[in-house]
């Protein structure tokens, strides 16, 4: 069976169909954001190209559904500040034949993290503590052997980007599930050593993730499941979120597929004192929100969980691992897709695994929740990104407002000495590019994109020059012309 649903504001219709090989849910357009352009998030829902790509996408996760006989796994992605496609397939109980939906909900497992950075930074902006301030300070229980005799303490912003040298887990919980509880967090941490020194390297760690959550209840005098209700998951709509609560709507959690095609059924686990790192539990229409939250600018305030500037810094990578491919922000993980950096977390959890996406240039994210262990969300996120993804970017972008050309800009081609060196200004076809004569890039010139008033932006593939910065050309009698790039100049001495 499969049920269709249709959103418009907060009413729906629900007309159901049969469908013998899985099922599906679709969504038109949802606003998740205070700032959401209804008309512009339809046009792009019902953009043709966009459309294609849910049926590709859709035959494919069909597939993936009946070949590796995965349960259920319910796709979002989200344009700004729209859920604009929405879909479900195959089932939250097999047995039972309960249909995946965007009301499903999940635990969302290492997702966990993202709300116990943002926690921290709201702390942050309060003036409650500093990211550079010692974990001691904080948590004086907070000492174990380091891994040299001159490390120095962790910090705040170390326990968050992954670069704290901490072990990764203190106990045998996700083997015998019996997640530790606060108290015995601290007696466990006592016996332990950190695997490195502070800064040396990325490793990953639920056990600095849990320290984070115990840091703040310590610094705001709440525990923290109430906490990120107060103020995140309140501000944000996110009705449907909660922190170890065995809630109804959860999806069956199964367990990987055995070589006789069985899944186990495992049971509702409570994380205990590792909430803060693996606790939370959500769906598809609260994590919308949350994605879309990180698009937004302003300062804190309502639906502005924290200020432009505490978004930014969570997604700016923190450190690196050793293949420099992907990283931390705070909070966030941070890869390279198909040339675009994109921020965000997956999750593994007894029966669950997700993996939410965003992209911040092209304001657009890819959600993908699961409940299986064996289901490879970040794989299928990246199908969603390649298909989906792309068809959505492609058709909420807007195209830059262009400056006309002016013929008259041809006189500005020439050679240009300074000194620092050449450079050769070349016109192409109603364009002009920079390059360096006496150097291989011909083949990646610099666009001088036209702003207005005969000056032009240095647009750049990287930021080691005056990449953003303006350029002006100046002519004065008696004088050769001479072309400013940001705050330097160079005059020309030849004419093409």
């Amino acid at each position: 069976m499969r049920t269709a649903r249709r959103f418009h504001g907060t009413s729906m219709r629900l007309p159901a169909r049969v469908l013998v090989f899985a099922l599906a849910i679709a969504a038109s357009p949802v606003a998740v954001g205070a700032q959401a352009p209804a008309s512009t998030s339809a046009s792009v829902a019902t953009d043709p190209d966009v459309l294609g790509a849910e049926r590709l996408f859709s035959a494919w996760m069909e597939g993936q559904i009946a070949y590796r006989g995965l349960p259920g796994i319910v796709v979002g992605v989200v344009s700004d500040q729209q859920l604009v496609w929405a879909k479900g397939f195959g089932y939250a109980d097999v047995k039972a034949k309960i249909p995946m939906t965007p009301e499903t909900k999940f635990r969302m497992a290492s997702h966990s993290k993202l709300f116990a950075a943002i926690a921290v930074m709201q702390l942050r902006e309060e003036g409650k503590l500093r990211l550079d301030d010692p974990v001691e300070k904080y948590l004086p229980w907070f000492k174990a052997a380091p891994a040299g005799d001159d490390d120095g303490q962790i910090t705040i912003e170390q326990l968050l980007s992954h670069s704290s040298g901490l072990q990764r887990e203190a106990g045998d919980h996700w083997v015998s599930y019996q997640f530790p509880t606060e108290e015995e967090l601290k007696r466990l941490y006592a016996d332990r050593k950190a695997a490195f020194a502070p800064s040396v390297r990325w490793k990953y760690s639920n056990l600095a993730f849990a320290v984070a959550g115990m840091l703040t209840e310590q610094v705001s005098g709440q525990k923290w499941a109430d906490y990120v209700a107060q103020n995140i998951f309140r501000p944000l709509g996110m009705t449907s979120s909660s922190v170890d609560q065995n809630v109804s709507g959860l999806a069956v959690p199964y367990g990987r597929r055995m070589p006789d095609g069985t899944r186990e059924v495992l049971p509702f686990v409570d994380a205990r004192g590792m909430a803060s790192a693996t606790g939370v539990t959500s769906n598809l229409l609260d994590m919308a929100k949350f994605v879309s939250a990180n698009f937004r600018r302003g300062p804190r305030g309502g639906d502005q969980v924290v200020s432009s500037g505490s978004w930014r810094e969570m997604h700016r990578v923190r450190s690196v691992e050793e293949n420099w491919q992907s990283g931390s922000g705070l909070g966030f993980d941070i890869s390279r897709i198909n040339n675009r950096t994109w921020a965000g977390h997956g999750g593994g959890y007894p029966g669950n695994t997700t993996m939410t996406l965003l992209q911040m240039d092209d304001k657009v994210g890819v959600i993908v929740l699961t409940n299986t262990n064996d289901s490879n969300p970040g794989d299928i996120a990246r199908q969603l990104i390649a298909t989906v993804g792309v068809a959505v970017t492609k058709a909420a972008g807007q195209p830059p407002v262009a400056v006309a050309w002016d013929d008259s800009w041809a006189r500005f081609a020439g050679l240009y000495r300074g000194r620092g060196g050449d450079t050769q200004v070349v016109l192409l076809n109603k364009k002009l590019v920079l390059i360096t004569p006496n150097a291989a890039n011909v083949d990646n010139p610099v666009a001088l994109i036209p702003i207005g008033g005969g000056r032009f932006r240095f647009t750049a593939p990287t930021g080691g020059g005056p990449a953003g910065e303006v350029v002006r050309f100046v002519e004065e009698p008696g004088r050769p012309m001479r072309m400013y790039v940001g705050d330097g100049w160079v005059d020309r001495i030849a004419a093409p």
